[in-house]
């Protein structure tokens, strides 16, 4: 049995940037458990969690590790795999697979006894800026962040006052990226501006979202661990920087102490370890909240930026639980 001291981390085998924090992990000894829940439970693996009166237990066996689910120290949430049924089932049998380990694995690893967790995934669920693009603008605001003017409507006339009413230019962003394709191949739905003449009753038949542009300057990318901010100015041609990402260049930027406490205040209202927060700045130096995702990816920042981005999420995984 492993010394109840490990960090599990639930991940493909296939994510490079969480093999960056492992080394790091490695490097100071800590013991570490890579798990993916929905693919290695079909390949060998097993879960088993035991509730009595008096407590609970539980053991996870991998190919190479037997560990005490109630002793782990610290839990890293990043990209698992989705759950899903074995092979060779029919259709209704492989959905209901799936969907006991979705409720049963998922409701075991997020209810650990004692485990810090980065960050949870039930936490990471609520605060996810694919999900609910609606209720962060509702928390950033009340954290004190800058919010760009917006509307989230299926209402084409109110869509279009919203638009002609903002001298300075609207744009379009889509709630959810949702898979799209375009003569049989995929298609992003971009950040775009948009104009009056543009929308049309089609508008009706779904919500959509507009918002001010910012006459930016630049954009930023605040990683935030715990209490430790890393901040990168991203200059770009495109008014959406992930379209050419290989025309942006990065830089690191200090973080104003504005923001730096509504970022502080916006971790804790969601319960948050991690956030990935991007801003639009203006020439006069405002910074307008643009979205947190919660499970960002941020190797792709300068070497030094995503080198203590590493060294801080190690720190947090080592410590464990607060005491």
């Amino acid at each position: 049995m492993d010394d109840g001291r490990s960090v599990l981390v639930l991940t493909t085998p296939y994510d490079v940037t969480a093999d960056v924090v492992l080394r790091l992990l490695a490097e100071r000894r800590v013991p570490v458990v890579r798990l993916d829940p929905g693919a290695d439970l079909h390949e060998g693996a097993s879960l088993t969690a035991t509730y009595r009166t008096g407590g609970q237990r539980g053991t996870l066996r991998t190919a190479s590790r037997e560990l005490d689910t109630a002793r782990i120290r610290s839990v890293w949430v990043r990209r698992p795999s989705p759950y899903e049924g074995p092979q060779g089932l029919s259709d209704q049998d492989s959905r209901f697979a799936a969907e006991q380990a979705l409720w049963g694995v998922g409701g075991i690893l997020a209810s650990l006894p004692g485990a810090h967790y980065v960050n949870h995934p039930w936490h990471n669920r609520a605060a996810a800026s694919s999900e609910f693009k609606p209720a962060q603008l509702s928390t950033a605001r009340r954290c004190g962040f800058l919010v760009p003017d917006t509307v989230i409507t299926n209402d084409p006339d109110e869509a279009r006052k919203f638009v002609v009413s903002r001298p300075g230019g609207v744009v379009y962003k889509p709630l959810w990226n949702t898979p799209y394709r375009v003569d049989g191949r995929p298609h992003s739905v971009w950040v775009r501006e948009v104009r009056g003449a543009e929308i049309t009753d089609a508008v009706s038949v779904c919500p959509h979202m507009f918002q001010a542009r910012v006459d930016k300057a630049f954009d930023v990318r605040v990683t935030a661990v715990g209490d430790r901010l890393f901040g990168v100015r991203i200059d770009s041609p495109d008014l959406d920087w992930r379209y050419r990402q290989d025309l942006m260049t990065c830089t690191p930027v200090e973080v104003p102490e504005s923001a730096a406490r509504a970022v502080a205040a916006y971790l804790a209202e969601l319960r948050l370890t991690y956030g990935a927060f991007d801003f639009s700045v203006t020439t006069d130096g405002d910074w307008y909240f643009l979205e947190c995702d919660p499970n960002g990816q941020w190797a792709w920042q300068p070497a030094e930026t995503t080198a203590a981005v590493a060294h801080a999420i190690a720190d947090q995984l080592e410590k464990g639980p607060d005491t």
